[in-house]
């Protein structure tokens, strides 16, 4: 039976939403600037920032994944879009509110006492089109207003899957792309497109992390 509340801020087509829907929480909104037809639940297109200040309020646990590119490997070769300022204030927002929260971000981004989750952890991966076994790792950090424990620590092995841009995949420079068959089994998603799977979280970190936080929620209603 679903508990709880959960607003999903920045949500993209819902990888964070999905993990905590299948962690037991009722995913009642996912809120993103752009609009986001296969987002998985029900969606409003809206400014995160004010969408907390007018409706936070209504929800029992809040994650946040604000724009990561300024972060990013990325920035070096693309530069700064701004957004970077996204983080704090987000933050800032979800500490006055006084409910629990989660922010997602990369690995590079300024975060306190973060939980860091890695494919790894949970066994995701796929065979890729050239019949080889490869790992997901896609580190990615969280920060709670609520204690996080770790599943364990990183299990890497051989070459792992790359899930970035909007194109083709196999061997590269510095690894291996995967195409989107790949990237969409190694990520455990299968109703995203290319974007939307580039720029996701894998359902199991937010499924895992949702667990620990039901342990919140039923208090607060017990």
């Amino acid at each position: 039976m679903a508990i709880g509340k959960l607003l999903d801020l920045f949500c993209c087509q819902g990888g964070a939403s999905m993990g905590y829907s299948r962690a037991g929480f009722d995913v009642v909104i996912g809120v993103d600037i752009e609009p986001q037809p296969l987002y998985p639940f029900e969606f409003v297109q809206a400014d995160a920032l004010q969408f907390i200040a007018d409706r936070g309020h209504e929800f029992d646990v809040i994650h946040a994944s604000p724009p990561c590119h300024d972060y990013s490997p990325l920035c070096a070769l693309k530069g700064k879009d701004g957004t970077a300022w996204l983080l704090d204030a987000i933050r800032t927002a979800l500490v006055r509110l006084d409910k629990p929260w989660v922010i997602e971000n990369v690995v590079g981004a300024v975060m306190y006492d973060p939980l860091i989750l890695c494919g790894s952890m949970f066994d995701l991966g796929t065979v890729c089109r050239d019949g080889v076994y490869r790992q997901l790792r896609r580190h990615r950090k969280f920060e709670s207003s609520e204690r996080l424990t770790t599943p364990g620590s990183c299990a890497h092995m051989g070459q792992a899957v790359g899930v970035y841009g909007h194109g083709g995949g196999g061997q590269m420079t510095r690894g291996y792309k995967g195409n989107k068959r790949d990237s969409l089994a190694a990520m455990g998603i299968d109703w995203m497109d290319r974007k939307g799977v580039s720029q996701a979280i894998p359902p199991a970190y937010t499924e895992y992390i949702g667990a620990q936080l039901r342990f919140t929620v039923e208090s607060k209603a017990a």
